[in-house]
Parts: C-alpha cells; structure tokens; sequence
C-alpha cells in the first residue's frame, strides 16, 4: 500500500466526521497479524487516555500535523508543544 495525500485526506475527513474525532487505517496483511499496524487520523478534541501494551510495543510517527505530550511525572500535569510536519510534506 501506497501512503498518499488522497489517502490521508480520506481518512482526516472520515475522523472530522465521527463522534470521537478519530478513524484508524488497518495495514496489517491478514487477520493472523498480531501487529498493531495501522495509520491513526486524530483531530483536535479527541481524548486519548494514558494507556500500555503489556504484551506489544507501539510506536508513534507523525505524518502531518502536529502532537502534544502531555506527560504525567509525579503527579505533575503539563502540556510540552512539539512542531510537526508541515501538511504538505507526506
């Protein structure tokens, strides 16, 4: 599978859309894939709670946009701002 502009678009409208302002992309070959591969569009808004894979790893690569670490350190909440890349850059 290619990752283009279209296909990104596609699926940044599909998570404008829903309720959770998130829609993920299955890349895994077969349903006998353990991975946990897929592409996350994921708009301003949506909650994504602290969570952990026991048994998986999981690494994050932003394609577009930007994130915001909000990391949790001794009960300490605050917000670190990261540029990412810019839209045009697929």
């Amino acid at each position: 599978m290619k990752i283009t502009q279209a296909l990104l678009d596609e699926l940044t409208a599909q998570a404008k859309a829903s309720p959770r302002l998130r829609m993920n992309l299955d890349l895994r070959n077969s349903p006998e894939d353990q991975s946990q591969r897929m592409l996350n569009a994921i708009e301003p808004g949506s909650p994504l709670p602290i969570h952990r894979h026991q048994k998986t790893s999981e690494t994050v690569v932003c394609l577009r946009g930007r994130r915001v670490l909000i990391p949790r350190r001794a009960g300490l909440d605050f917000a670190r701002k990261r540029g990412g890349i810019p839209s045009e850059g697929v």
